[in-house]
């Protein structure tokens, strides 16, 4: 898991669900902030639709029984939310008739009881006791009547507003809403005549003005969340598609580095499909330098099969030179020293001929302590010529390591070579071996005057040993021993006072490296890991 929050799969999701987040965000919230107005306006727009469905009754009667029937046919006077503010009823004389006579220029009604046809016609008062046609007797019938404004009228159904605003609504002539408790009441002016102006009341809960809008809201995260899932989705397989190039690439990588020439990047065919266009750039440079690497091992094979092909010569008069010698220690070693030159010049040239897929596969090592005694015993030879005292400790005994003896042969004659080549005659030197449990070491040193710098000295190429010293002695014995998994370090002798190189093989890769018991003569910790 911690793996998978590092990738490039993880970003490209993390990016993906960031981004679909941001714009679902910014698409829904609005969304949903307009489906809640929609609601809002739809139970309002409900509300006047109810309140207009009385307008034809207000407008042919205001009898109460009769607009108490038109209320209750309508849906919300069935669930109690609407009520009718009627106007004050409009009073006019007891007497009012029909106009009749010849003197009508004074318009009198004439009242049961009269006296004479026109007796009225001066515009004085009738006979029966009646008041004159065309006036109240009420002086506040007569004002409504006039139109001075609405008074207190009937009402029909449940009253939730205030009886000012429901004047208010009456006086202004318009519709509006006000909130009362539980929700609010829309108040519609209805007129009834040219005068009297009747007010509707319609209640709209609060439930009505959000009735959906959770569901809306629910959907909306629905389909967010729907999204971001489908943009996981492809981002995942996007990024499937670009790490599964890339650890081919890798993989690629580390075979050729483990030795594998032969390795390639497909950049074609159904492994590739999919990839980015980069990441197939990528494979194509990598297949051009493995092809490279294997022409320039090829070149590098034929060089050195034609150097070692050059020295035939020369070793040939060496080898006659040898045979002439006659008898005697010192031509014995001179013989066996070409002959030995010989056979390491026939390997180089058959192992620069041969192919990388050809090489033989070496399973089992060699025993140091046979190849230790038998490289110090041909150096010995020549110690003995220069005066120089040597000892050799440890390699009583096997001690197996998984390397090649010829490897394990011309890395201790280069470590003995050093002795011989940086110190002065009469120098005395030795050799330790020391067997732990994962690891053979090999000490050797001397009386010398010791490395002035040993960084430098396990630099490639940079020895100074003067004519015929390439400074690659010691390169050659490092790369042994790391080979095994192993290293090599130089310092000081503590028992002879000059330098001191330890090589360190692992005879067990699996295996750790505990701490040196048992040293003989009591040599420091220099090397202690």
């Amino acid at each position: 898991m911690m793996r998978l929050r590092h990738s490039l799969r993880w970003a490209l999701i993390k990016a993906a669900v960031a981004g679909t987040t941001m714009v679902a965000l910014a698409f829904l919230i609005p969304l949903g902030l307009m489906v809640q107005q929609t609601a809002r306006d739809r139970a309002f727009t409900a509300a006047e639709r109810q309140a207009a469905a009385l307008g034809p009754a207000l407008a042919i009667t205001t009898d109460q029984d009769a607009i108490a029937r038109a209320v209750a046919s309508t849906d919300a006077g069935t669930q109690g939310r609407m009520a009718v503010h009627l106007p004050p009823a409009e009073s006019v004389g007891a007497g009012a008739g029909t106009l009749s006579g010849p003197g009508g220029a004074g318009g009198v009604a004439s009242a049961p009881g009269a006296t004479a046809p026109g007796a009225a016609a001066s515009g004085g008062t009738a006979q029966g006791g009646t008041a004159p046609a065309g006036k109240v007797s009420d002086p506040a019938v007569a004002g409504a009547a006039a139109g001075s404004g609405p008074s207190a009228g009937a009402t029909i159904g449940e009253v939730r507003a205030l009886a000012a605003d429901v004047a208010s609504a009456g006086g202004q002539g318009r519709s509006f809403t006000v909130e009362v408790p539980g929700g609010y009441a829309l108040l519609q002016p209805v007129a009834v005549d040219t005068v009297r102006t009747a007010v509707v009341e319609v209640f709209v809960a609060d439930g009505d003005l959000t009735r959906g809008v959770a569901t809306a809201w629910q959907v909306l995260s629905g389909v967010a969340l729907g999204l971001v899932a489908v943009s996981v989705l492809v981002a995942d397989r996007m990024g499937a598609r670009i790490v599964g190039s890339a650890r081919r690439l890798a993989a690629a990588a580390r075979s050729l580095g483990a030795g594998d020439l032969a390795v390639r990047v497909p950049v074609d065919g159904k492994q590739a499909a999919g990839s980015p266009e980069e990441l197939r750039e990528a494979a194509h440079a990598f297949n051009a330098m493995a092809d490279r690497v294997v022409q320039l091992l090829a070149a590098e094979r034929e060089l050195a099969a034609d150097l070692s092909h050059r020295l035939r010569t020369p070793l040939t008069v060496l080898r006659l030179n040898a045979a002439s010698l006659g008898e005697g220690d010192a031509a014995d070693a001179t013989r066996h020293a070409v002959a030995q030159l010989e056979r390491e010049v026939d390997q180089i040239i058959r192992s620069a001929r041969r192919a990388p897929e050809d090489a033989p596969a070496v399973t089992v090592g060699c025993d140091a302590a046979e190849v230790i005694r038998e490289r110090v015993g041909f150096w010995s030879a020549l110690a003995e010529d220069e005066g120089r005292r040597w000892q050799l400790a440890g390699a009583d005994r096997e001690t197996p390591v998984p390397v090649q003896r010829g490897d394990l042969a011309a890395a201790v004659d280069a470590l003995l070579g050093n002795v011989f080549r940086h110190t002065g005659v009469g120098t005395a030197f030795s050799v330790d071996v020391l067997a732990t449990g994962s690891s053979v070491i090999v000490l050797v040193g001397d009386a010398g005057p010791g490395f002035t710098d040993p960084e430098a000295a396990l630099k490639r190429g940079e020895g100074h040993g003067g004519e015929g010293s390439t400074g690659l002695g010691l390169d050659i014995v490092r790369k042994l021993a790391e080979a095994t998994g192993g290293d090599l370090a130089l310092g000081r002798s503590a028992v002879l006072g000059g330098a001191e190189i330890r090589l360190r093989l692992r005879s067990r890769p699996d295996g750790t490296v505990p701490p040196r018991t048992g040293r003989r003569r009591g040599r420091g910790s220099l090397f202690a890991r």
